[in-house]
């Protein structure tokens, strides 16, 4: 049998990917923790390998430094990656289920988004938002301008500003209660913005 490959008892071939899915896991959980414990800049791979319980060489075959770990943590955040906007014509419909994704990864939301982490998730969780804020409000009939531009930052900047707030232990507001004040800040001004288009 090839390294890597497991078979069936029937014969056939399974990859193994179950392997590599564990060990990522372990390595990806133990950055978790240790940015929970001290924060990610005091994090060195060494201490993510020895948490993880996990080889140099294992840990280099799957990442490239710790930095790459935390984006691989990225993936798990569905509110990173929100869901487009809806014809239905409702003005940041990403928002609710994007707070309460945020609350059912509560841990791993402050690992990556919290005081102890990096700066560089809470720059690229905007930057995708801020794609996301502006193909809905040009879907919503907003043109390409620096009016646009300045609206979406205003708009991720709320959102971002409510997401690290509950990270960070400044409101324990639910996920609906969130949403109710992200709307009634942004969207009178977002539809005053879009009715003079």
């Amino acid at each position: 049998m090839g390294r890597g490959v497991q078979y069936r008892p029937e014969g056939g071939e399974v990859s193994g990917d179950r392997q590599v899915q564990r060990t990522r896991r372990l390595i990806q959980e133990a950055l978790v923790e240790l940015v929970l414990e001290k924060s990610y800049d005091a994090v060195t791979v060494t201490d993510i390998i020895n948490r993880a319980d996990v080889g140099r060489s294992t840990f280099y075959t799957h990442f490239t430094d710790k930095q790459d770990v935390l984006f691989s943590n990225l993936d798990e955040l569905a509110f990173l990656h929100p869901v487009p906007a809806t014809p239905s014509g409702d003005l940041f419909a990403f928002s609710l289920p994007m707070f309460e994704h945020m609350r059912e990864q509560r841990r791993l939301v402050r690992a990556l988004m919290g005081r102890r982490s990096s700066g560089l998730v809470q720059t690229r969780g905007e930057h995708l938002l801020a794609a996301i804020v502006r193909d809905e409000l040009v879907a919503a009939g907003a043109r390409a301008s620096s009016s646009l531009d300045l609206l979406v930052v205003c708009v991720v900047g709320a959102f971002m500003g409510l997401v690290r707030a509950w990270v960070d232990g400044e409101t324990s507001a639910s996920p609906a209660e969130l949403d109710t004040a992200f709307r009634v800040a942004v969207e009178p001004g977002v539809r005053a913005v879009l009715g003079q288009e």
